[in-house]
């Protein structure tokens, strides 16, 4: 095998272009007409060469990164009903994973793809009239229901309670 090609199936595959600054960044190009350029790096490890070339300093490594992405998105699933940022914690896990992880990295481009299409979808202005409408709805009930509550049962502090 050269440099510039991948020979599987009989095939030589030309090499993919990696940027200039030689992060290990591969360059992908989108539509054309658009001008859109993605940047993705490769999967796999991303830990240091002195320790890829042992194979215990490796899977000691790899069992390290994932003690210490498993602590971080325990920390965010116990943040989501305390007071914290929950999901950016469990995010902030799943990148840490994602040095070393292949499935981790491709969990994290599949939610960046989905969170960019949401982004996108609720930038749409008949989706924004329609969230606007729909919470407008939504505020209208909870008022009208609090109106029933109150003419009802009357507004009664906690802490002046007959019993």
């Amino acid at each position: 095998m050269n440099a510039e090609s991948d020979e599987r199936d009989g095939g030589a595959v030309p090499a993919r272009p990696v940027s200039a600054a030689g992060d290990g960044t591969k360059s992908v190009t989108g539509d054309a007409a658009e001008g859109v350029t993605k940047v993705e790096r490769e999967l796999g490890s991303r830990a240091p060469g002195f320790i890829k070339a042992s194979r215990t300093l490796h899977l000691s490594w790899q069992v390290g990164v994932f003690v210490v992405g498993l602590a971080v998105v325990v920390a965010g699933v116990i943040m989501l009903p305390l007071p914290g940022p929950g999901w950016l914690v469990i995010f902030g896990g799943m990148a840490i994973w994602a040095t070393e992880f292949v499935w981790a990295q491709l969990v994290l481009r599949w939610t960046r793809r989905k969170v960019t299409e949401a982004a996108q979808r609720a930038l749409d202005p008949k989706v924004r009239r329609r969230n606007i409408a729909l919470t407008v709805i939504g505020l209208v009930i909870i008022a009208v229901l609090v109106g029933i509550y109150v003419w009802k049962f009357g507004i009664t502090m906690p802490w002046k309670i007959n019993e």
